[in-house]
């Protein structure tokens, strides 16, 4: 995959944030697509739970907007920074994406501070987390 390749996949990101139009975040993510998350150990493994988290994470976010991009020169891998607010609190952080030669996410990490936003942002998650995923 060349960075010209990757940066369309990139633009298709941009677009899915900017319209709403979560079906394309279907396409853009492999089925085997992991996430890792700033707040638990363990990454959660799979498309289902991976759209699952990255909708919702869209959702409790305002004032989202990216503001640097840094690609690998294979292509495989960009990180985009981006500050958001959750309710009253700021956080700034980054999207470190790893794709395959398909084009489609295999690995999204978060990265994200202060502490203050990134519990904010936990709060509302695990709700919603816990929701999805009932423990038996």
């Amino acid at each position: 995959m060349t960075i010209e390749t990757t940066k369309q996949v990139i633009k298709r990101w941009h677009e899915m944030l900017q319209t709403g139009d979560m079906s394309i975040l279907n396409e853009l993510l492999a089925e085997e697509v992991v996430f890792r998350s700033p707040v638990a150990y363990h990454p959660y493994p799979g498309k289902q739970v991976v759209y699952f988290i990255l909708t919702n994470v869209i959702q409790i976010f305002e004032n989202f907007t990216y503001h640097r991009e840094f690609y690998t020169e294979d292509g495989m891998n960009v990180v985009l920074e981006f500050s958001a607010n959750v309710g009253e609190k700021k956080l700034k952080g980054i999207d470190m994406i790893q794709f395959n030669e398909q084009g489609q996410i295999v690995d999204f990490e978060v990265m994200l501070r202060p502490k203050s936003g990134l519990e904010a942002l936990a709060a509302q998650m695990g709700q919603r987390m816990a929701a999805f995923m009932p423990q038996a």
